[in-house]
């Protein structure tokens, strides 16, 4: 299929560093193969995702890269591109930083870009950890315990009162200082850990929060992902479990199944109505030892996994957003559940660390490990329905 030249074109934009991303792999093949001139802006060149037939052309991001605090010069860069394409596209950031820069933007970009109405600088207040903890208490969310500290004796007696090991995370991470050593997520075994942490606040330009640490188990890590136009509307949305991740046990989702589950699917849709909430979003969850399931992330972009939640149709989040800002009908989403996504090339090195076993599920089917194989050079990505 090809893109009809009176068609809306779509732009990309993916401000990290990771060449291998899969999920901007996975929305240019979305996007393609519905016959949309499909562009990408980047910051560390194309990797696969460049040599994809469905990419009409790949562009380099900000010279200098980004300050997500000072965004005049993605403005130029977007502006730049804009003028090479030649008419107004659909704009959807893939990381947290894109999202969190192009909302400050977009006031200047209306007349070249449709992008998601994003009003009082909303990425960046669900994604600030700190605000998302307020945002959950707010609105009966379940969140894990969390403490702001305001010193360093404070932050050891946080950790002591909540259990060690306890979580420690930067509210804002995408301030963080490349080489320091500091990273947004640290599993902390000693209070004195705590205070030394919290001696690097200024360093790391952000509060620090100590969480409960919620231990990982086999049905513990779910997620909800969906799209949304004005006021919250879903266009299409779906929870599902992670099976397997990598780094094993804490990192992405490397098999991830797409199951219906009523407290995820609630809590997502409530949290996206309560903000006026219109784009894409992610949520990650983790079930505790009660059974209860607590927010832990809020992600302004699509998943990197947002392709297990793709129905029969081929309707996903980033086609069905990208149907909704270029004016056309976005179509109800017909099946899906059941579905198995295996980014194969995570989900191998998992498996060999030992993070997957099998295990048999209630519609009586094993996931596959692997389902289908990568385009030479290109990290993998498939999914099916068992």
């Amino acid at each position: 299929m090809y893109a009809h030249p009176s068609q809306v074109p779509a732009v990309l934009l993916r401000l990290d560093r990771n060449p291998f991303h899969h999920g901007t792999l996975g929305a240019v093949r979305s996007l393609g193969r519905e016959g949309v001139e499909v562009h990408a802006v980047v910051e560390a060149g194309g990797g696969p995702m460049g040599r994809s037939r469905y990419l009409r052309a790949v562009h380099p991001g900000p010279a200098g890269g980004l300050d997500p605090e000072a965004p005049e010069a993605l403005l130029e860069c977007l502006t730049g591109v804009s003028e090479r394409i030649g008419r107004p596209a659909v704009l959807i950031a893939m990381d947290d930083l894109s999202a969190i820069a192009v909302s400050r933007v977009a006031p200047m970009l209306t007349d070249r870009f449709r992008i998601p109405h994003q009003p009082d600088n909303l990425p960046a207040r669900v994604a600030d950890k700190a605000e998302l903890s307020r945002l959950c208490a707010r609105w009966d969310v379940p969140h894990p315990e969390t403490v702001i500290p305001a010193s360093g004796a404070e932050a050891a007696e946080a950790a002591w009162r909540l259990g060690l090991p306890v979580i420690a995370k930067w509210s804002r991470p995408w301030l963080l200082p490349s080489g320091t050593g500091l990273r947004s997520t640290t599993l902390l075994h000693a209070a004195a850990e705590a205070r030394r942490l919290y001696e690097r606040s200024a360093e790391a330009g952000s509060r620090l929060l100590l969480q409960r640490f919620l231990p990982a188990g086999p049905d513990t890590d779910w997620f909800f992902h969906g799209a949304f136009a004005r006021g919250g509307h879903p266009l299409i949305t779906g929870s599902g479990r992670k099976e397997l991740s990598w780094p094993v046990r804490t990192g992405l989702t490397a098999v991830g199944r797409w199951l219906p589950d009523p407290a995820v699917e609630e809590a997502g849709l409530r949290l996206a109505e309560r903000l006026g909430y219109q784009g894409i979003l992610d949520l990650d969850f983790r079930r505790d030892e009660r059974g209860v399931f607590r927010l832990v992330d809020f992600n302004p972009r699509p998943g990197a996994q947002f392709r297990l939640f793709t129905d029969a149709g081929g309707l996903d989040v980033v086609r069905a957003m990208y149907l909704d800002l270029a004016g056309r009908r976005v179509p109800e989403p017909s099946g899906g559940p059941g579905r198995v996504f295996v980014a194969e090339n995570y989900a191998l090195l998992a498996a060999l660390r030992g993070g997957w076993r099998p295990r048999r599920h209630s519609a009586g089917t094993v996931p596959a490990a692997f389902s289908a194989p990568a385009a030479p050079g290109a990290p993998g990505e498939a999914a099916r329905r068992q």
